[in-house]
Formats: structure tokens, sequence, C-alpha cells
């Protein structure tokens, strides 16, 4: 444990063997005399791609407001959309519909039927990929790593990049497209993919230090002990020295901690347990079942906001063409099969409902973030979720009225409770450049931007 000065430093960890634990906001790390919001206020922002676009940006899907809602502005109503979940957190969630994804059609005629293969690639960069299988991939580079270049020095962890689908397809890509385009939503540069990481043991291992080497950490789990037994001392040390608010503060976080380990050792013990898996080339710490796998990356980035080891999160929910069964929505049909629906309005209407399903996840996270203090405010206060598509209608794999919406208020710079509904031909990087500026990056054009949309109402 380090103190500097009169106060707490920020960056004061809790070390132990083979172990460090960043620490949350605490009063005492705020110096005598300085005004708490202004010293905690830093923004977040994590970006989510769900693959396949949205039964909604279909004719009927239009019609019967399957994904946003019928009225823009303030007065809305969610509940035939597939964001009818969100319906509790409207005061923090800003849909943006009818808004194109251009760079992400075919420009040349051997680019024809290669969407699902370039889309992730575009999606958050909003520049057309090179078509290619070797090594000179060029994009452009995204959203997420622009803010991460602004904020790289100001946290352990500039950015993580997570995922839920397996990567790394060997011979699983086509069209002429290279993997890299389909394995990755996070690029650091034009020609610079970022790897996704799908254990969330390896998320955990790499937010709170554990161990040096593979190696070192596998013997620390042979242990079958918590990382927080390691930092026992610093822990306790710690508390002598806290007041009762901040005592019950970190006794919260380091439950948050412990709970997120349990859960993983769980998942751990029952894959190697010998019994057969739904998913079974997926690493160890991965969990079989979607709904318990979000939500372990969502605690994950929850605890790693509220320590500020990092501030920026690029999360691809799913893979282009990936056919897995959502067993909790009744639908029996693979993802992808599903989402060609053949203009039958019955598989449409079960395609709303994967949508549903998957949009229903996010309360779960926007409640952790809400009720996670962050200076005066909270963790859903100070940051922006941006959560879409590069698809549009997927049974034709066009790219017109893509499904998007942000939450969080970002500090201050988004209202909330708004639906924002764009002129016909709006790029989505008008959405991205205003998302850009209001996370304070002096921009004014981003992928083929038009403008910045006004997302305030």
């Amino acid at each position: 444990m380090y103190i500097t000065g009169k106060h707490l430093s920020r960056r004061t960890v809790l070390k132990g063997l083979g172990a460090t634990v960043a620490l949350p906001l605490l009063d005492a790390m705020v110096p005598a005399g300085t005004a708490f919001a202004a010293s905690a206020r830093k923004l977040r922002l994590v970006a989510m791609e769900m693959v396949h676009g949205c039964a909604g940006s279909t004719a009927l899907g239009l019609k019967k407001n399957l994904w946003s809602p019928d009225r823009a502005g303030r007065e809305f109503d969610l509940g035939p959309t597939s964001l009818a979940a969100l319906d509790p957190y409207r005061d923090y969630l800003t849909i943006v519909s009818n808004t194109d994804v251009h760079n992400a059609e075919a420009f040349t005629p051997p680019e024809i039927g290669g969407d699902h293969f370039r889309s992730a690639a575009v999606f958050l960069t909003q520049s057309h990929p090179h078509q290619t299988q070797g090594s000179d991939v060029h994009a452009g580079t995204s959203l997420d790593q622009l803010y991460a270049q602004k904020v790289r020095l100001e946290t352990p962890i500039p950015s993580m990049q997570l995922c839920i689908e397996n990567i790394d397809q060997s011979g699983g890509c086509f069209y002429g497209y290279s993997c890299a385009y389909t394995d990755s939503i996070s690029w650091a540069s034009p020609t610079e993919p970022l790897p996704m990481v799908r254990d969330p043991r390896a998320v955990f291992d790499q937010l709170f230090g554990v161990g040096a080497t593979p190696e070192a950490r596998a013997r620390r789990r042979r242990k079958d002990r918590s990382i927080l037994d390691w930092v026992a001392g610093s822990v306790n040390e710690l508390k002598a020295s806290l007041g009762p608010a901040d005592r019950a503060r970190l006794g919260e976080y380091l439950d948050d901690v412990r709970e997120i380990e349990r859960r993983i050792q769980t998942v751990e013990a029952f894959n190697a347990g010998g019994e057969a898996r739904e998913l079974p080339m997926a690493p160890i710490g991965v969990p079989d079942s979607y709904e318990e796998h979000v939500r372990l990356m969502f605690d994950l980035q929850a605890v790693a906001f509220a320590a500020d080891i990092t501030r920026v999160f690029a999360f691809k929910l799913s893979r282009d063409v990936s056919n897995r069964v959502f067993a909790g929505t009744g639908v029996t049909t693979g993802f992808h099969i599903a989402s060609h629906h053949n203009d039958r309005e019955d598989r449409i209407l079960d395609f709303a409902k994967i949508n549903r399903y998957h949009v229903s996840l996010l309360p779960y996270f926007l409640e952790k973030l809400k009720h996670t203090p962050d200076g005066d405010g909270s963790l859903l206060e100070n940051s922006l979720l941006i959560y879409g598509s590069p698809m549009g209608n997927p049974n034709v794999h066009n790219h017109k009225r893509c499904p998007l919406l942000l939450a969080g208020h970002a500090g201050g710079q988004l209202k909330g409770h708004q639906h924002v509904k764009a002129t016909d031909g709006t790029p989505m990087a008008d959405v991205m450049l205003a998302a850009l500026q209001k996370l304070g990056l002096e921009i004014s054009s981003f992928g083929d931007s038009s403008g910045s949309l006004e997302l305030n109402g």
C-alpha cells in the first residue's frame, strides 16, 4: 500500500504476492479544499457491437416499430420495441434511428456478398476495409481508440477489448476478407486491429495484476485461494486509516471483486469436471451460458471503472454468422439463420424476440453503473455507452436504418430521454462524431461523417 502527502493517492493499490488490487474512489483520495466533483469526473466509454442488424430495419419492422419507437423527441413508447427493457432507464437513454453505414456496403463487384466479413471492422471505424486475406489489412482508427489515445496516460490500462464468441477461426472467413476484420471491432490505427479477450479469467487476471506469467497465475489458482487473501494485510492496514463511509465503500468494492472471482472459479470447476459442455472448444473460464458470460464481462467492466483501471472498453457481443441458439427467447432457430427471415412475418417476429433478448441484458450493466458512486454522481452519469450494429436488414445484407442507442450522461454532455430520428441517408458516422465530441475530443470529422448530429434535442 502506498500513501502520498496528507491524503490517499488516487493511484493507491493493495499489493500482495503476485497480485495488485486498485481501489475505488474514496473520500480520503480527495485533497483538502478540492471540490469532490471536480477531482472525480472522468468519462468512461463502452462501445458494444451486436451483429446481424435487427428486425426493426425491415419494412414490417418499421411499420410495427420493432426496434425504435414511433415518436421522436421525449414522449416515446418503448413497449412495442426491442428496447422495452430499457424503459426504467429512459432518463439515461438516447435512441438514434434511421442512420446508415455506407462504408459497410460493397464498393466493387468482388466485395458483393462479403458483408458479414467486413462489417465488424466498420462499426467503430466507419471506414471501408481493404479486401484482403493477407497481412495488408486496412480500415480506420476506431472510436474507442481515439478516446483511449486521449486518456491513455491517466490509467494503468489504456483500453480493453472483450468479446463473447470465439475468435481466430483459421479458414473461417470468406469472400476474400482476412479474419482480422471479423475478429475485432477495435483498431489502434488503420492497420492495427486489436485482439479481443473472451475468457473472463484472463480479464480478471489482467485487471488485478495476478501473476507475472501464465504459469505463476496457474500456480496461484491451484492453491484455491482468493486474490483478496494475498492482499489481506494491506486491506486491514488501509481500513484502519479510513473513516466509516470509506470503509463501507471499500468493503462493497472488495465484495464485488470477490464475488466475480467466485463466479469465475465456479465456471472453471464445472468446465473441468468432465461434464459435456455446450461450448466444448471454449476456454475453461468461459461459461456455456451466454447470459452469465455477458454478465461476468459487465461486472468486470464495472469494477475496472470503479477503480479507474481503464476508462475504455470495446465489447463485441457476438460474431457474424454465429448460429448460437438463445434458448431463453423461445426461438429454436440459430441466430444467423433467424436473421435470414425471407421477409416472412412469423420469422421476422422471431428475430425480433432475439433482438429484444439481447437488449434485455443491458439493464444489468446500467443498474450496476447507476449504483456505483463516482464523485458527486454515479458511474452511469459519467459514462457513455454505445450499442448498435453496422447492419440493417440482415435478410438482404443491407446497412440502412441500422440499430443504434446511447446510454449514460457522459458527465452531463448527454441529456438522455431522447429519441433522435435522423433524416434519410444520415451516416451513422455523424453520431459517432458527436459522441467523440461529447467525450472531449476536438475533432471535426470521422469516417464518412457529413457533420455532427445533434443528440440533445
